[in-house]
């Protein structure tokens, strides 16, 4: 039977602060600015870029001092590194770059409110002194106004999209605002933010292509004639500079058959291009994206050939959330949706995830922050930052999951709660792990390198990347040639072998660190310095006539466990430099479930979001832990507040292995230190 115990979350700090593993690190930029060399970000005096990190959303770009000072602290002591700074412009924001405060109209988006910057520098500044980098966002929500000279502003939607790609003052007014921050002068670090290190990447616009048919359709049918008349005339003249006839007057602009797909394939290069130039010509100096979009794909992606590397966002989640409905499916992670999004990659380019969840209230979640980092890491990706950290700064008021606003924003319900994270056990709970594979890169990229190129550039098969993708780094290649540094160039209907002697349900990476055994349901990272078992960890079996189920033991190189719990994460780290074997001070996280109290639903529908305090399930588990310090090590329990819940029985075999439990009735925790005294 499951037990639950308080796990509140405090916005000014963490239970364990691991910060000072990364004191080395600070402030952010003390290595040059990032580049993007080969497949990899790296700064300019060579040292490696891995970010693991947090979206911040809306009037959270905006904090008084004291909260950015705050803020930043507890995301160092979590092990962050990177703040995505999202949604600058959303009018429902607020504060939001053009307005401090709701009340007095807003006329233009054309000047930066002096207020908010003043905030926004301080939140910069304080993130680069605790040694953590911005993502700096270009265009995501902004709503044009009358004042900006756009012709039917209101009629618009956020951003004019896809027409921001087509009319020519829309684009004239995106290179101003992008001028107007990039050059924007903060006096806290006394630099220009394009002048300033602690910025490492940028995109040109967010979530924006003319391909997704589902989106564009929504855009096409509620845009006024002007801008519909418009991109008919520019599809015109592409049309006749190629000598093509088509129906341009009468046909579907959300149509993606061969023409349309190399009309929008043209512009939206020269768009990106055009967009690119410009922030270099007024000196942005970091990498440069487009947008990021996962689908619809190869030519999302193949449009981004002239970027200087690919990002794109990915969500494991199955729910419908309304004011009046709400329901949640429970679901483990979806390994097809990051098949998928490996689509989004592109051979000799770096590639960064600026968006993931398992969106609360699934009750997997948990699996996430392992997950991600771990793929991440195999990948040879530049990270990950989760969606998102809050969309507010009132988090010393919020006691409670899924409620982190007093109403819904903008009319849409999820974003009340379902996406922020900063007190969710289940999910920024395991940041301190996450943060350690990225960054420390306690998971290797995988050995083996395979290039995939799709079969045909107007149909798509995942065939290839599903075959590959758990064993060996994938990315996309448009070229016959196998890219210098890969093993192997396949069609994406092509099938990649594996070693002959896999085992059906065995998934095991050509590196041996990330593994998944889909008969159990259960996943592992196995390296020196993290190990982690995580999923139905005390999925048992019925033993005989007694009808009783006894405790799995799973099992990896210096690692056992015996889990009573049915579900959830067990992750072990090194806070040293030493492997876990060697280490005198090795972090342990047990998480499983996480909830409101007195939370009902009725299945997978919420009945009630409960009250405080938030509880987390303790995980109740037999661990024997390959160690070398032997009856010198304590093993501590951790509670919510940072204090030691209390110590833990434990004794030392002769063949070098710790032996203790943890979750039992005495000392319940979800963190346990374990140190050489």
């Amino acid at each position: 039977m499951s037990r639950y115990i308080p796990m509140p979350a405090y916005y000014d700090q963490m239970p364990v602060d691991i910060s000072f593993v990364f004191e080395d690190e600070k402030p952010a930029g003390k290595h040059g600015f990032l580049k993007a060399v080969g497949e990899e970000f790296r700064f300019e005096d060579g040292t490696l870029g891995k970010f693991w990190g947090v979206n911040i959303n809306g009037g959270a770009n905006f904090p008084t001092h004291d909260y950015a000072e705050k803020f930043a602290n507890r995301l160092a002591q979590a092990g962050c590194n990177l703040v995505r700074l999202h949604q600058l412009d959303a009018e429902w924001g607020i504060p939001n770059i053009f307005a401090f405060s709701r009340g007095q109209r807003v006329t233009t988006t054309r000047k930066l409110d002096p207020r908010s910057m003043d905030r926004l520098d301080y939140l910069v500044y304080c993130l680069k002194e605790q040694g953590i980098y911005c993502y700096l966002d270009m265009m995501t929500y902004r709503k044009f106004k009358e004042g900006d000279g756009v012709i039917e502003a209101d009629k618009l939607p956020d951003v004019g999209k896809p027409y921001n790609m087509i009319n020519r003052h829309l684009i004239e007014l995106q290179k101003e605002y992008a001028t107007n921050l990039w050059t924007h002068y903060n006096p806290y670090t006394k630099l220009q933010y394009k002048d300033d290190p602690v910025f490492v990447m940028s995109e040109i616009i967010a979530e924006c292509d003319l391909f997704n048919d589902s989106v564009s359709q929504k855009w096409y049918h509620q845009l006024p004639e002007y801008y519909d008349k418009e991109y008919r005339g520019v599809f015109k003249a592409w049309l006749d500079k190629n000598g093509i006839e088509y129906d341009w007057e009468n046909c579907s602009m959300y149509t993606n058959d061969e023409i349309q797909v190399a009309f929008k394939l043209e512009h939206t290069k020269n768009f990106l291009a055009e967009m690119y130039d410009h922030m270099r010509s007024i000196g942005v100096k970091i990498p440069i994206t487009g947008t990021n979009w996962s689908d619809p794909g190869d030519n999302g992606t193949k449009s981004h050939a002239g970027m200087d590397y690919t990002d794109t966002h990915l969500y494991t989640y199955d729910w419908n959330w309304t004011n009046n409905e709400r329901i949640c499916k429970n679901t483990h992670i979806d390994e097809g949706l990051f098949r998928w999004g490996s689509r989004s990659t592109i051979a000799g380019k770096p590639f960064y995830l600026s968006e993931w969840d398992m969106c609360w209230p699934n009750s997997y979640r948990a699996e996430g922050a392992i997950y991600y980092a771990a793929i991440a890491a195999l990948q040879g990706w530049g990270g990950a930052c989760i969606h998102t950290y809050s969309y507010g700064t009132r988090l010393d008021e919020m006691k409670i999951l899924g409620r982190e606003i007093s109403s819904p924003i903008m009319g849409i319900p999820y974003r009340e709660g379902i996406f922020a994270t900063w007190n969710d056990p289940a999910k920024f709970g395991l940041f301190y792990h996450a943060a350690l594979i990225t960054r420390r890169g306690d998971v290797s990229p995988a050995n083996k390198k395979i290039a995939i190129t799709p079969h045909d550039p107007m149909k798509k098969s995942s065939l290839a990347v599903k075959s590959a993708f758990s064993y060996h780094q994938v990315r996309m290649h448009y070229g016959e040639d196998i890219p210098e540094g890969y093993d192997m160039r396949v069609l994406d209907n092509e099938t990649v072998p594996v070693a002959e002697n896999a085992k059906p349900n065995l998934v095991i990476s050509d590196n041996g660190q990330v593994w998944w055994d889909k008969a159990k349901e259960l996943r592992g990272v196995d390296t020196a310095r993290t190990k982690a078992f995580y999923g139905m960890l005390g999925k048992g079996f019925n033993c005989g006539s007694t009808g009783k189920y006894r405790r799995p033991k799973h099992v990896m190189n210096g690692l056992e466990i015996q889990c009573a719990t049915d579900f959830g994460v067990i992750a072990l780290s090194s806070l040293t430099d030493d492997s876990i074997e060697n280490s005198d001070n090795i972090l342990l996280s047990a998480i499983g479930r996480a909830r409101n109290t007195d939370q009902v639903f009725d299945g997978e529908k919420m009945l009630d979001v409960g009250k405080p305090p938030i509880m987390a399930e303790v995980i109740d588990a037999e661990i024997r832990l390959k160690n070398i310090h032997g009856t010198k090590m304590q093993i501590w329990g951790v509670n919510a507040e940072g204090m030691y819940a209390g110590r833990l029985p434990a004794t030392y075999d002769e063949e070098g292995y710790l032996n203790f439990r943890i979750g039992d009735e005495n000392n319940p925790a979800c963190y346990y230190l374990i140190v050489k005294e």
